[in-house]
Parts: structure tokens; sequence; C-alpha cells
């Protein structure tokens, strides 16, 4: 079950309330990670790129105190899980929005994955947001674009404090192959302190798919 951070007691308590109310309190940083090992190991195993790059992202932010913060009515909401919401492009070329529990365990996790994927298909891709949860962080896929800087679109009348990252279109680096990344957080909630924790650690994990990926 969720529960409510003791605000008065954070030791971010002064920088929550100065950016709870900023016209537009996110901000996004992007850089590129090594996704070499992934890569390889997608390849030899002919599993999904996508399913396992979701996966070890989601595995990093899920280990990541921060990534699990919330604003609720002015208050902070601390979930035990996070999941996600990630765009998927339909044979028509538009795309739907499908949403992925976390599992710890790869195998399983994949496998509701193709599942929602197949189920996805069938209704043609329906274009469904869920607007009324929150534990969860939005993902896009641009597979097409290198990107080195990345914005979303919004709206600003509503209580959101999801993050968001989005996955570019991986190219060759000397002998490595690297993916831009982008990361968009709420400032009230997470820093870049938090957010470079979060790289660092789903580099990790891209580096030890043998491991991760049982």
């Amino acid at each position: 079950m969720p529960k409510y951070l003791d605000l008065e007691n954070w030791n971010r308590k002064e920088l929550f309330y100065f950016f709870k109310d900023y016209d537009n309190p996110f901000y996004n940083i992007c850089t590129d990670l090594d996704v070499t090992k992934l890569y390889r190991y997608v390849k030899d195993h002919k599993i999904s790129f996508f399913q396992t790059s979701l996966y070890l992202s989601l595995k990093a932010a899920n280990n990541i105190e921060e990534f699990h913060y919330r604003i609720k009515d002015d208050k902070v909401i601390v979930y035990e899980t996070i999941h996600s919401g990630s765009t998927i492009l339909n044979k028509d070329d538009s795309f739907s929005f499908c949403y992925f529990d976390y599992y710890p365990d790869f195998k399983q996790f994949a496998k509701n994955v193709l599942r929602i994927l197949e189920e996805n298909e069938r209704n043609r891709g329906a274009l469904s947001a869920r607007e009324n949860q929150d534990d969860l962080i939005h993902y896009s896929m641009i597979p097409w674009i290198s990107f080195t800087s990345f914005s979303h679109a919004r709206k600003f009348n509503v209580e959101d404090s999801i993050p968001k990252i989005v996955f570019g279109k991986y190219y060759k680096a000397n002998n490595s192959l690297k993916m831009p990344v982008s990361v968009e957080v709420h400032h009230s909630l997470i820093d870049g302190l938090h957010v470079g924790k979060f790289f660092d650690l789903f580099q990790q994990h891209l580096n030890d798919p043998l491991n991760l990926l049982k």
C-alpha cells in the first residue's frame, strides 16, 4: 500500500515547496547510454530490445527512492512499486498507450508485455490514457531519431508529477552502440543528483544482461 511522506522531517522540504507552484516545475536531462552488451545479448537470444530496455530502465527506477514519489493534494505519496505506460506504434503508423506492470522477474515481465501488446493489436491500438493512475513512468520510444534534447506535451491545469523517459535511436560510436535517453522529472520531488543515480544504475543494468535477464 502507498504511504505519505513526512514532509516536516524531509530534508528536501524547502525545495519541495520552492518548486511546487512553478508554472513549469519540470526539467529534462538527456544523455547517451551504452547499449552494446544489451544489443548483442538480445540478438544472440532472439528477444526484444524494447522489452529488455524497458525492463532494465524500470528496474533501475524502482531502486531509486525519489522515483516513487508523486504529488497528491499538496502531499507526497510514496508508491511501493512503479509501473510503466509506453507509446506503442500501430500498424497504421498511429500510436497507442499500453501499460505494463513491473515484475522483478524478467520472464514474468516479458510474458505480460507480450500479452498486452497482442491485446492492443486486437483492439486496433486504442488510445487509452490513465489520467487517474500515477504510480507510473511514462515512456516514449523514438527509434528513428538520435536526439540531443527533448520536450513533452503537457496539460498545465492538472496535477502531474509523473516522470517521463524517452529512448531514441541507437547509433554506432567507435566500437560501441549508444542510445540517447531523456528523463523529465518534477523538481519538487527529484533533483539532478537523483537523475544521475538513475542513469548510473540503468547503465549498470545495461552492462549486465546475462545476469539480469535470466
